[in-house]
């Protein structure tokens, strides 16, 4: 049941600094909800996350 659970869910982290970055990475980050290095948040699984992650591809490590 909770590898079902999983599948629903992203685990993603900040790897990289927001310092340097164009202003639109640093919204997407906002959106995400992601705030410093190392923060990490569950977000569900859809289109929207998925686009915003592949936008900032080079900062973000999911699981």
């Amino acid at each position: 049941m909770s590898k079902n659970i999983m599948k629903k869910f992203l685990i993603i982290q900040q790897i990289k600094s927001k310092i340097g970055i164009l202003p639109k990475h640093k919204n997407v980050l906002k959106g995400l909800g992601l705030r410093y290095i190392n923060h990490v948040v569950k977000r569900r699984k859809n289109k929207s996350i998925l686009g915003m992650i592949k936008k900032i591809s080079y900062m973000l490590k999911v699981t």
